[in-house]
């Protein structure tokens, strides 16, 4: 009877979930797609704890069991997060399926360069969101047009390198060769650039 109840209790967390979504994506301002979604996740996971905790058939889940399932909510909704808006609000892979079917289904294979390098860059304002994310994330800090890493983003991305360079597949498909190209996308790059701050 326990695992009915715990069906029916996360069926409602879930539909908890999909309205604060609905609802914060509606009716508020976002700043960030993927942190007001965990937001919502953890709103949604009080509010059904508290709901739960009202209707006396689904009120007999110990302390215990009831930390138990706001940890399982919180996981739900964190994949939910990841998983369902951050995916598509930045997922280069379905903004190609978008355009692909905004130009009637085919796009010259030459022409994708191009389309990266300028359409998607515009119609997603794609500098302004990222730069935005990071600022919000505490990782950069934008003072006297300069872009510049704060503690934090330092060591995100040392760590990061450090991943990708050590943790990433060495044989990857890339249009049809295996390659290790991108455990060290900075290979290739030009040393000498005049775009740097003091």
């Amino acid at each position: 009877m326990k695992y009915l109840k715990f069906l029916v209790a996360t069926a409602l967390y879930v539909v908890v979930l999909l309205a604060a979504y609905v609802i914060h994506v509606k009716f508020f301002r976002v700043n960030v797609v993927f942190y007001s979604s965990i937001a919502d996740s953890v709103i949604a996971t009080a509010v059904t704890i508290a709901v739960i905790s009202l209707i006396r058939w689904l009120n007999d889940f110990s302390a215990f069991e009831k930390t138990l399932l706001a940890c399982i909510w919180l996981l739900l909704g964190y994949g939910f997060a990841i998983s369902v808006p951050t995916v598509i609000d930045r997922s280069l892979s379905f903004y190609t399926l978008e355009k692909l079917q905004q130009r009637g289904g085919g796009i010259k294979l030459a022409a994708f360069e191009r389309v990266y390098a300028t359409e998607y860059m515009k119609e997603h304002r794609l500098v302004d969101v990222r730069l935005t994310e990071q600022q919000q994330s505490g990782t950069i800090v934008i003072r006297d047009g300069c872009v510049k890493l704060t503690p934090l983003g330092d060591t995100l991305a040392t760590a990061s390198r450090y991943f990708r360079a050590h943790f990433l597949p060495k044989e990857r498909l890339l249009m049809g060769e295996y390659s290790s190209d991108l455990t060290n996308p900075f290979r290739a790059s030009e040393s000498k650039v005049d775009y740097l701050c003091n």
